[in-house]
């Protein structure tokens, strides 16, 4: 009995099993009567025992539950026990991955440190979104980038000069008239699809950026990115359709949604 209860059988499971080995094809209520307990709790104690593949039930205008053989039972549990452990010994020799990091830099120097080297560590990618009259801070990086093979794929914010391979420029109405109610020029920087840095440069506000391998960061700069990059394609292929149904740089599409709607974003 006990070691049937050392094989996870509670005390009246293992009763139950230790009687319908004796005699088999009892019915729950016989079993009852033998074990002398209530009929609800041999009959829950039973269904445990089917469910665990320790006892069998015969179907018909009474249901009688016989016992599986004890080797059986033994060497279905061994089994169990074997592919759960080495889940286990899997599992928990796995390191778990460590918690998302955030890193807050300050000071220019600090930022263009930071974002300098990460161009620098990149093996694969790197999409840097910037504002066109700060690109020169870290255009060498990039050109480097690109000297070893790395994807570099920058969106500025107005038009500029460089010899980087893919620039796509990114047009805004009044572009100098609007970033000071932002108090800052955003720059964002991600590598490899890992790591990434937002930050702000120029502007009313102390230079200052955060550095993060987060995930929902990087998606949500992946998102931006081909959010930008679909819309420049659309823009190329139907310009004058978008411009003749939202108004030029989108003007009757924001104002009904800030003037008509009141959105203030």
């Amino acid at each position: 009995m006990e070691e049937l209860k050392k094989l996870g059988l509670s005390d009246l499971e293992a009763r139950c099993y230790m009687t319908l080995h004796e005699q088999p094809d009892m019915t729950g209520y016989e079993v009852a009567k033998r074990v002398s307990t209530s009929r609800s709790n041999v009959y829950a104690a039973l269904r445990a025992l089917v469910d665990k593949g320790i006892c069998r039930v015969t179907k018909g205008d009474t249901d009688k539950y016989a016992a599986v053989p004890i080797r059986q039972v033994v060497k279905y549990l061994q089994r169990e026990f074997e592919k759960t452990s080495s889940v286990l010994v899997d599992k928990l020799n796995t390191p778990p991955e460590p918690a998302p990091s955030f890193y807050h830099w300050e000071g220019e120097k600090h930022l263009n440190t930071a974002i300098k080297r990460m161009i620098a560590n990149a093996e694969k990618t790197l999409v840097v979104d910037i504002w066109a009259e700060n690109l020169h801070k870290v255009e060498d990086e990039l050109l480097a980038a690109e000297q070893r093979g790395v994807t570099v794929i920058v969106i500025t914010l107005g038009e500029c000069e460089t010899p980087l391979q893919h620039v796509f420029v990114h047009r805004r109405k009044d572009l100098e008239k609007s970033w000071p109610r932002y108090g800052a020029k955003k720059v964002s920087v991600l590598a490899d699809s890992r790591n990434a840095i937002v930050c702000s440069l120029d502007g009313l506000l102390k230079p200052s950026g955060v550095e993060t391998n987060h995930p929902s960061v990087i998606e949500l700069l992946k998102n931006a990115f081909f959010d930008d990059l679909v819309m420049m394609h659309i823009e190329k292929d139907f310009g004058d359709k978008i411009a003749e149904k939202y108004g030029k740089d989108y003007e009757q599409l924001m104002d009904y949604y800030a003037k008509e709607k009141g959105w203030d974003i």
